[in-house]
């Protein structure tokens, strides 16, 4: 053998990974032409898993910790060897490390809008986007489905097969759900747990497990929103009625410290009254379904209604003065005008 045969090979006595370049999910120490020592120690930090690969079969899997490499510590790829259980000579075998650190604050995003059925609107286009955390669990289906034999795998080749998954996910995953789209987009939460149940499955198959999901923003469509604020509009009609009568309630205390007093604002007041319930009856009649038109010759004119009782509203304006809503002032100002426009 001659010395630069002798040189090349050298025995690896010490195996370990200091991740020094951030994002490398799986790193396959470099043998080149080295042998591992019988008897070397393998050093697997916390957040790290190693992989024994044999003839490209996957043979050891370790965990954290400090590892003696002898027959003892290697079943199976001395099973695989057919060693003797005292062999003490050097062994060929790729060595994949693994990062099982939580990867944090990824991000995902539809890049163009995606179409979903729901059972409100039908068909409904969207767009998404939020975070997601997620690590290595299962280094033996991630070496296998995943990094294979590169010499490392890093955490952005990843995330490129891992966000069209998630698009793909989250469409199957919403358009089968029972619950409306607009419920979902109300509670963000609920979404989000939604499709994190149905991506799951999906990142194990992997060796991947998916920590957290989280939808930060969901832009709905123009047509969607019109829709939306039709409905919350249709909705209030039924109060119109009540929010009127709680204006004209609001409003006759502060009319009594207004100058010219009840009287001098009667006059609008009576007019916001009639026009809100003029509003509320218009509305609640274009939901209603059109009666049919009567016969020509059956329209007449409406009589006109009679002049208001000054002895009535003499009458109203005497119960609201001893109720205390009117001062003595108010009632004897009002009282005059109903009496002059009566005597003339």
């Amino acid at each position: 053998m001659g010395l630069g045969s002798f040189i090349k090979k050298q025995f690896i006595d010490i195996l370990q990974w200091n991740e020094d370049e951030d994002g490398v999910l799986a790193w396959r120490y470099p043998m080149a032409d080295y042998e591992i020592q019988y008897g070397g120690s393998l050093t697997v930090r916390e957040s790290q898993m190693a992989v024994f690969v044999n003839e490209g079969a996957i043979a050891d899997v370790f965990g954290p910790g400090m590892y003696k490499l002898t027959t003892q510590t290697l079943p199976v790829l001395t099973y695989l060897k057919n060693w003797d259980k005292l062999f003490e000579s050097p062994f060929k075998s790729d060595v994949v490390f693994f990062s099982t650190r939580l990867q944090l604050g990824r991000k995902w995003g539809t890049p163009q809008p995606i179409t979903i059925r729901d059972k409100d609107f039908g068909m409904v286009r969207l767009r998404a986007f939020g975070m997601y955390s997620y690590k290595v669990a299962d280094p033996r289906k991630f070496y296998t489905e995943i990094s294979g034999t590169r010499a490392s795998y890093t955490r952005d080749e990843l995330e490129q097969q891992l966000r069209n998954m998630v698009i793909s996910t989250m469409t199957s995953a919403l358009g089968g759900s029972s619950i409306p789209f607009l419920d979902m987009a109300a509670n963000q939460g609920l979404m989000a747990d939604q499709i994190k149940l149905a991506l799951a499955p999906v990142f194990e198959r992997y060796g991947v497990a998916l920590d957290n999901f989280v939808v930060e923003n969901v832009s709905l469509p123009e047509e969607l929103q019109k829709a939306l604020d039709t409905r919350i509009s249709m909705g209030m009609v039924g109060d119109m009625a009540k929010y009127t009568q709680y204006q004209v309630a609001s409003s006759v205390p502060l009319a009594a410290q207004n100058e010219g007093g009840l009287a001098g604002v009667g006059a609008g007041l009576s007019a916001g009254v009639v026009m809100g319930q003029t509003m509320a009856d218009a509305m609640k009649a274009a939901q209603a379904p059109a009666a049919p038109a009567a016969p020509a010759a059956a329209a007449t004119a409406a009589p006109a209604q009679p002049a208001e009782d000054p002895s009535a509203r003499l009458g109203q304006l005497k119960g609201m003065l001893d109720k205390g809503l009117i001062s003595q002032g108010d009632y004897d100002s009002a009282k005059a005008e109903i009496l002059k426009k009566l005597i003339g």
